[in-house]
């Protein structure tokens, strides 16, 4: 039996078994009940108008659009919307962009049921957290600080290409390449991307035909 101050969920992910597992498992506890469930960013929005729950538990990674858009557009739309994302990614640009987004807290899917609990709660209080434990950039002017796919990115900069393209042709999204950027500009104390790739070049990173030395 549910409590009469029980806080009111939405479940999004685009995966109905893991909806209906979580929705399940989280029934279980008598202060929390679940109103509304959507498999798409589109459909959350809709719902949240509708009914309006405490906090909202959101997959990153979903069809059309993913979790990170949908929390900015539904932040936008309610500034005090509280959403736990729930997912399977710990990259530490999933943290960031969440975070950035509006996103009240962040945990893994293979998450305790009780620690999945007390984030629940934290957030509805209006706290903000991480437990995705992700995995840490390491910061100064450290060749060694680089990894490989920040020299690539360093390398499709020396030659002239945008992030869309750079997105292209390494086959990420370009959202994912400007966090390369972000990164490459704070490890390399660099102001733009000219002084990066001048990092680059007095670090040894690039080769005399902009690529990286291997």
């Amino acid at each position: 039996m549910k409590t009469a101050i029980a806080i009111r969920l939405m479940l999004v992910d685009d995966h109905p078994v893991m909806r209906m597992g979580l929705a399940n498992l989280l029934g279980l506890n008598p202060d929390f009940e679940v109103v509304a469930q959507a498999d798409d960013g589109a459909s959350a929005l809709e719902l949240w108008k509708l009914h309006r729950p405490d906090v909202c538990l959101m997959d990153i990674s979903m069809e059309g659009m993913d979790g990170v858009e949908t929390v900015r557009r539904l932040r936008k739309s309610f500034p005090d919307a509280r959403v736990l994302m729930l997912t399977s990614s710990k990259a530490a640009e999933d943290v960031h962009h969440a975070m950035e987004a509006g996103a009240a807290g962040y945990v893994m899917k293979n998450v305790k049921r009780g620690e999945l609990a007390d984030a629940i709660r934290a957030v509805h209080r209006g706290e903000k957290l991480v437990a995705a434990k992700p995995l840490q950039h390491t910061t100064g002017n450290d060749a060694a600080a680089i990894s490989h796919r920040e020299l690539e990115v360093l390398s499709f900069i020396r030659q002239g290409f945008t992030n869309a393209e750079i997105g292209r042709l390494l086959g990420i999204s370009e959202r994912t390449v400007r966090w390369h950027v972000s990164v490459l500009m704070e490890k390399l104390d660099a102001a733009d991307r000219a002084q990066a790739v001048a990092r680059g070049f007095e670090l040894g990173l690039l080769g005399v035909t902009g690529g990286p030395l291997k």
